[in-house]
């Protein structure tokens, strides 16, 4: 039986580390393929993350570590590309003689409208085959449903009211849908009914409240929604053991991008990415705060991950990773499968 669809995984998703120039009209190749999302950080020094989206428009940006509105600064990113964007000369995204890193997803285009929802949604781009969409829709203020174009329940659904001064909701199916976790800010889970409806995702959609954050009568609000693919992605929850020696998680393929967070006490989400050791091997000890405009830190020890051919597994204590009561979901994107869809081991790489 094959055990994946997706033998290489940079078909969909890439990670690309550059160093900026400053200048604006820079061309910067994010994979092989046209980027619906690009998530941009300036790892040296101290900047805001930087998101967008072809849905909105490459100019248009909002950010995991802001609350703020939506914002059109084509000095960060001006243009898609076919096989990537165009920079601006803004610090944040092209700051001169700095190291930066953008991630990059393939959905499907500029997208069109969903009308599965009882709220037809102003454009969805989805991707079935990588389990990936994104969207914006106009709020109405009472709960609602919303078309995400996946085909299958979504495990992790993100949301930003674009219009006003809000902050994110993540559904993650780890936790339920009685409760969110915010992107922007390091506080522990919160039940809110205002949230989800109280209600999971299905194949076809995902239920929105009341609330102004997601659902605000006249805003446009915009989601990212991502469903799990054999190999290739998992959206999941693991407990810590607070030992060096520490707790393993199985994926089923090698990670090229992880990201954790600690739900049940107030912590930074932490995004690793793979090949950035210090020390070689296996080892991933630098990482970003979504949450933080802070540079890359390098962990002593703490907040380590081993990024293995099928899984990763904690190699510190550090309460945002790996507490001994700590609870933890995640977001993991492939580097290969550990088994291709022809049923064949990938080699060791």
């Amino acid at each position: 039986m094959a055990y994946t669809t997706i033998d290489k995984s940079t078909d969909y998703f890439n990670s690309v580390f550059y160093t900026g120039n400053g200048s604006a009209s820079t061309a910067l190749t994010t994979g092989t393929f046209q980027p619906d999302f690009c998530w941009f950080k300036n790892r040296g020094t101290v900047e805001g993350h930087v998101l967008i989206n072809a849905v909105n428009g490459a100019s248009f940006d909002v950010s995991s570590s802001s609350t703020r509105a939506q914002t059109n600064v084509p000095d960060k990113v001006s243009a898609f590309t076919s096989t990537g964007v165009t920079l601006g000369g803004s610090a944040e995204t092209n700051e001169n003689n700095e190291p930066l890193l953008a991630w990059a997803w393939k959905a499907n285009g500029s997208g069109s409208s969903n009308t599965n929802g009882s709220i037809n949604t102003i454009k969805t781009s989805a991707s079935t085959a990588s389990g990936f969409s994104v969207g914006t829709w106009t709020g109405n203020g009472s709960a609602s449903t919303i078309g995400h174009g996946l085909g299958v329940a979504p495990a992790v659904v993100m949301v930003k009211n674009t219009s006003e001064v809000y902050g994110w909701q993540v559904y993650h199916q780890a936790i339920g849908a009685t409760k969110y976790i915010a992107l922007n800010d390091a506080d522990s889970e919160q039940t809110s009914s205002q949230s989800w409806n109280n209600t999971a995702p299905t194949s076809t959609v995902f239920t929105v409240g009341a609330s102004d954050s997601n659902n605000k009568n006249g805003n446009v609000i915009l989601f990212y929604a991502f469903s799990e693919i054999q190999g290739y992605s998992k959206f999941s929850s693991y407990k810590g053991n607070g030992n060096n020696d520490g707790t393993y998680t199985y994926l089923g393929f090698k990670p090229a991008f992880l990201i954790v967070r600690r739900v049940d006490s107030g912590n930074s989400w932490y995004m690793y990415t793979g090949k950035t050791s210090t020390s070689g091997g296996n080892l991933t000890d630098k990482y970003l705060e979504a949450n933080a405009n802070s540079v890359e830190a390098t962990t002593t020890g703490e907040y380590g991950f081993n990024f293995l051919s099928n899984g990763f597994k904690a190699t510190g204590t550090g309460g945002g990773t790996n507490n001994a009561s700590g609870t933890y979901v995640y977001l993991a994107f492939a580097e290969n499968p550990f088994v291709t869809s022809t049923g064949i081991p990938t080699p060791a790489r």
